[in-house]
């Protein structure tokens, strides 16, 4: 089965999974410790507070177990994805799925974790949304955080434009609320497909199929009529209100507090949940939420930008920009004006992008030290600086007009110079280096 649960003992026999014993608060306490383990292992809480249910954490939060999940090499997680993209899968339909094994209409049941200090209440930020497409009558499915406002009612985050949205307008039009399922739990091959911004009327589940190598198999739901993973651990199904909202304000994936918003509200009408489920919380901001957004439009980039420009070698969302809003792009460069032109389809590529930083085949693209370097060494502000004004960008950058979505992006060509001795820019190398190894001679 394609279930969370296997991919947690995958992990586990890998030695990359902690499990914590320790009773636990939802309230900071979980947030605090899987801040604390970024960048290292997942994190298992198997003594909950205020639940009975288990908690799993920083699941896909570093690149190797990203890579396991989509079952490939870290050097080939760009085109596994691409691939999966490209030849996506309708998975098949069964009538048995283990989250019928319990039922509640109360939605306090779940372990939904506080997170950060300022923000406007705790929020489930795993879950992902499941509608019809009006037009196409396929499938879609989306990240949306969900926050409690009582027991059977959430608000539902969405950014306006984007397919729930345009779904959830739709049936607005006709004064009809919009029946949805919500999937809480879900191998992270699930996610990655769920985090990826596919185009209108494309099912993303078929891309999870493709990534698991066509062993997903879905369940169809008795009220929502949606179809939703069948090892799930907890499934919502209910109506997205066409005449109620309710504010709210959440850290976004900058690690910065958006500004309130009145969402709209979902109303809960059955909660299914498999015997001793496993909430999954992913800390906004943080390594995994990071990977998961990030990855894919990564792959993306690699894929589109090298289309356009073919002597493009790899394409890098970097940590300091949160895997969104800076990329490095390496290139072989030909002419003088390949940097300029790089930088150009790599802004068409990912419209989020804020600065494009074009570095030679000789520069490591994910090491910031070496990037830098090129910059210091290359690159001339008076003629390699390109600077694009009061355009589409993304509406997380709180420096931008956020109201207009207007930015101002950067370009920097730090690729050498054609027409300065290509002498003066080699990096110096020490013969032997690669062979002799220090802890032979200490």
């Amino acid at each position: 089965m394609t279930d969370i649960r296997v991919f947690i003992d995958q992990i586990k026999k890998t030695g990359q999974l902690s499990i914590v014993k320790k009773k636990v608060s939802t309230k900071y306490e979980i947030a605090v410790l899987t801040a604390k383990v970024d960048g290292a292992n997942a994190v298992l809480f198997e003594n909950i507070k205020e639940s009975k249910l288990r908690l799993v954490a920083n699941l896909v939060g570093t690149r190797a177990r990203f890579a396991a999940a989509v079952g490939a090499k870290e050097s080939a997680i760009h085109q596994k994805i691409i691939s999966a993209i490209e030849h996506a899968k309708k998975p098949k339909i069964i009538t048995d799925a283990k989250f019928f094994e319990n039922k509640s209409k109360d939605l306090t049941i779940l372990p939904i974790v506080t997170h950060f200090e300022k923000e406007s209440g705790p929020f489930i930020t795993s879950s992902i949304i499941y509608t019809q497409n009006p037009e196409k009558k396929t499938q879609n499915s989306s990240f949306h955080r969900l926050m409690p406002i009582d027991k059977t009612h959430f608000s539902v985050r969405m950014v306006e434009g984007r397919h729930l949205h345009r779904s959830f307008t739709d049936a607005k039009q006709h004064g009809e609320d919009l029946k949805v399922a919500i999937t809480v739990g879900v191998h992270p091959a699930v996610s990655i497909a769920g985090a990826y911004q596919a185009e209108w009327g494309e099912d993303e589940l078929e891309i999870a199929n493709s990534l698991l190598a066509g062993k997903l198999a879905l369940t169809k739901l008795p009220y929502s009529g949606r179809t939703v993973p069948s090892g799930t651990e907890i499934v919502m199904e209910g109506r997205i209100l066409a005449d109620r909202t309710h504010k709210e304000w959440m850290v976004e994936m900058l690690r910065t507090y958006d500004f309130a918003r009145k969402q709209p509200v979902f109303e809960l009408e059955n909660l299914y949940f498999r015997n001793n489920a496993i909430f999954h919380d992913i800390l906004s901001g943080y390594g995994e939420h990071r990977l998961l957004m990030g990855m894919p439009i990564e792959a993306k980039l690699n894929r589109d930008v090298a289309k356009g420009f073919p002597q493009t070698k790899q394409v890098v969302m970097s940590n300091g920009g949160c895997n969104w809003l800076h990329a490095v792009v390496q290139i072989s460069k030909k002419k003088e004006t390949d940097g300029k032109k790089a930088i150009e389809k790599t802004f068409a590529a990912h419209r989020s992008l804020k600065m494009v930083t074009i570095v030679d085949d000789d520069i490591d693209p994910s090491d910031p030290v070496q990037v830098e370097y090129a910059m210091a060494t290359r690159f001339q502000a008076d003629k390699g600086l390109t600077i694009i004004e009061k355009v589409r960008g993304s509406s997380l950058d709180p420096s931008s007009d956020q109201k207009n979505l207007l930015t101002a992006k950067l370009g920097i060509d730090a690729t050498r110079p054609m027409s300065k001795r290509p002498e003066g820019f080699e990096i110096a190398k020490i013969p032997k280096e690669n062979k002799i190894s220090l802890k032979d001679y200490l």
